[in-house]
């Protein structure tokens, strides 16, 4: 059915393929036509493959560009995460936010606990696993967030960040709380805060419980309006078990 030999067409294809960047067609498409001419293959059959290969590939480079866009600190992946090591955590609940039947409602992730309990790791995973069902997903520590936000404003960029913060599916801000905002970037992160509100959805991990978070803003007002918002649709978990850090370094 296909044939072995060079044919005088191949370096059209060849070229025609490299126009269209269809690399992976070009990289495989002789080896699958002298399988198909082994297994008696079909024209349409031998196609679908050589499609079927180039789109899951596209898929899978989306996905990383995806992830690489996102900013993550590292690669967390849920079934990573010690449960047994946590269990006062409501592991059922997080395998069922990890669906992420919540961005589509617009509700938020709070994860509250002390350093080392995982907070990070779990922004983390439901991040990339949203960037895997193609979502739009940026993570910021509250550090870069705020120092972004400043500069936007000084550069008279705010509103055009706003509305692209907002516009995103899942936005992460890790490290709430390990330093105080002046208040001046309070009031940029309320209106970040507002402008997403049921809206979109953020998953925020803090060292802080509610009750401090007046300290963090430097203003009760500001930390209220912030915590009415965030927590009106919102999945807070308070996570108070031992650290993984020291875990890992015990078991060294």
């Amino acid at each position: 059915m296909f044939a072995k030999t060079k044919s005088k067409a191949e370096p059209k294809i060849e070229y025609y393929l490299r126009s269209l960047t269809l690399h992976i067609i070009r990289q495989n498409y002789k080896i699958e036509s002298e399988n198909a001419a082994k297994t008696k293959l079909s024209y349409e059959d031998y196609l679908l493959r050589l499609v079927e290969q180039e789109v899951l590939s596209k898929i899978d480079r989306s996905i990383n560009r995806r992830i690489q866009i996102a900013g993550f600190p590292q690669l967390k992946r849920l079934e990573e995460f010690d449960f047994s090591y946590q269990p006062q955590l409501d592991e059922k609940l997080i395998l069922e936010l990890a669906k992420l039947n919540f961005l589509s409602e617009a509700k938020n992730i709070i994860f509250l606990g002390p350093p080392g309990v995982g907070k990070t790791h779990l922004a983390i995973s439901i991040g990339i696993i949203a960037c895997q069902m193609r979502k739009r997903v940026m993570f910021y520590s509250t550090q870069q967030l705020t120092q972004t936000l400043v500069a936007s404003e000084v550069s008279g960029n705010l509103s055009t960040l706003l509305d692209n913060l907002s516009r995103l599916d899942l936005l992460i801000i890790d490290e709430l709380g390990y330093l105080e905002l002046s208040k001046k970037t309070a009031s940029l992160f309320f209106q970040l805060v507002a402008k997403r509100y049921e809206k979109g959805s953020m998953i925020i991990t803090s060292n802080k419980p509610f009750e401090e978070w007046g300290q963090i803003f430097q203003d009760d007002v500001v930390a209220s309006a912030i915590l009415d918002r965030l927590l009106h649709h919102s999945y807070p978990f308070l996570i108070q078990g031992k650290s993984f850090r020291m875990k890992n370094l015990l078991n060294k």
